[in-house]
């Protein structure tokens, strides 16, 4: 447990709402939290009692006022402190049609004490009990909304407290060192060992290496998590909506014989293998005196900049597809060059890229080369986000990595200030910034955002 547990109060209201998606369904689960969830569930049940704990338990629902039945489920009891939000709670599981799930909201709102949840109260709770850390309460976000496989395993294995324990074996290696710096600063009339603050400052210089190695790591786990972004760049007409359509697998940029006809980006998102992928087409990059197409291609190149990767296609049906507006991409090694329209060269030998490189052929026309690429893309898109399971977790969010950033600067402070007082200081200010990575400190001013994520019921 993170924290202590608060003793919570009497007149704490208790929550209720439905944790499983509106809508119709074969099952709807209601979670109620807090003191007067036991009262409610015998409320709605005629109980006398509630049932034994964590055991599913048959029971007919009743509206408390009128005694009408309202549905036929189970029940779970999970007294606190031994449950998800460490309060009393209770969940019934009933029938997912919509005026069965609102006669069960609507019994239970007329009930003393009890109150509607706000989106993310229950987990807002957990927080409060200690029974989650801010990493755990992003990690279980990022579990709901995880759509691909290798997003939900990320997100279960901070869930699970990698990060958390990484941040505090820090966190611990930071508090001892500050110990012992109080002690020659509290006692510095006393016979100390004229090594200690040096030794101390050499902790302090490791503990600042080792975090400013885990910063210059890749951002793969934020990639992994918001998507890795993918340019598809090059002239007019050369096939990148069509490419863009194939990938998706269904028709989701305009394609036409038309030069310019992509004015825009178009977003598509995909599923490369359990990887998240967020695929752009762009406008085709060329000379122009229209004003909208040379928006379009200042965008191409904007976008092109901001991009993860870049796939550059080229036009392999013209005598020489290495045109000078796409030049620069093509002299970049880390861009993916393809050469579409190979089943119109003929004889024409492929051309040969700075480098000595070879582009990679691709006839959409006949969906030559298509498998190829889209196994390359994958492996770079899987470089750009895996990380193995002996790695070190990885950052999801930019507050970690500004929150560390925080740190490892006041360390680096630390190790440069000519008094021990102004060393203690920085080493305060580091293990602040440490704690706010998990919630070891003072948060309020993240909570709202954080929890405010959450869909009501959960």
């Amino acid at each position: 447990m993170l924290r202590a547990m608060p003793t919570q109060p009497p007149d704490t209201p208790t929550l209720f709402a439905l944790s499983t998606a509106p809508g119709r369904a074969g099952v709807a689960v209601i979670r109620v939290s807090g003191p007067n969830a036991g009262a409610a569930l015998c409320a709605l049940t005629g109980r006398a009692a509630p049932p034994e704990p964590r055991r599913a338990t048959r029971a007919r629902f009743r509206d408390p006022a009128t005694g009408e039945t309202l549905d036929d489920g189970l029940v779970l009891w999970f007294p606190g402190p031994a449950s998800y939000t460490g309060e009393d709670m209770a969940e019934l599981h009933g029938h997912g049609g919509r005026a069965t799930i609102r006669a069960l909201l609507d019994a239970l709102a007329v009930l003393p004490g009890l109150t509607p949840a706000e989106p993310g109260a229950f987990t807002r709770r957990a927080f409060d009990a200690g029974k989650l850390d801010l990493t755990a309460v992003e990690a279980l976000a990022d579990l709901i909304d995880a759509e691909t496989a290798a997003q939900r395993r990320q997100a279960l294995r901070q869930k699970d407290g990698a990060l958390a324990r990484l941040v505090e074996g820090w966190r611990e290696r930071l508090v001892r060192a500050l110990a012992h710096l109080e002690a020659t600063i509290d006692f510095s009339d006393e016979d100390l060992p004229e090594t200690l603050l040096p030794s101390l400052l050499d902790d302090v210089a490791a503990l600042e290496a080792d975090i400013a190695a885990h910063l210059a790591e890749p951002p793969r786990g934020e990639r992994l998590r918001d998507g890795v972004h993918v340019a598809v760049l090059g002239p007019p007409n050369a096939g990148k909506s069509s490419l863009v359509n194939a990938l998706a697998r269904r028709e989701a940029a305009i394609v036409s014989a038309i030069a310019g006809t992509t004015r825009d980006v178009v977003e598509v998102h995909l599923d490369l293998d359990g990887f998240p992928v967020v695929l752009a087409d762009t406008a085709g990059l060329r000379d122009s005196a229209d004003v909208i197409e040379q928006e379009g291609v200042r965008r191409a190149h904007a976008r092109a900049e901001a991009a993860d990767l870049r796939l550059l296609l080229l036009d392999g049906g013209v005598e020489d597809p290495l045109d000078p507006a796409v030049a620069p991409l093509v002299a970049d090694a880390e861009t993916l060059v393809v050469l579409n329209k190979t089943d119109l060269r003929g004889a024409a030998p492929f051309p040969i890229l700075p480098g000595g490189r070879a582009p990679l052929p691709l006839s959409l026309a006949t969906g030559a080369g298509l498998q190829a690429l889209l196994s390359m893309l994958t492996e770079r898109v899987r470089s750009q986000s895996e990380t193995g399971a002996a790695a070190p977790p990885a950052l999801t969010r930019a507050r970690h990595r500004h929150a560390l950033e925080e740190t490892r600067d006041a360390l680096a402070r630390a190790r440069e200030a000519p008094l021990p007082e102004l060393v203690a200081e920085d080493l305060r200010l580091a293990a602040r910034a440490l704690g706010r990575l998990t919630g070891r400190v003072d948060v309020e001013d993240l909570l709202d955002v954080i929890f405010g994520d959450f869909c009501i019921g959960k």
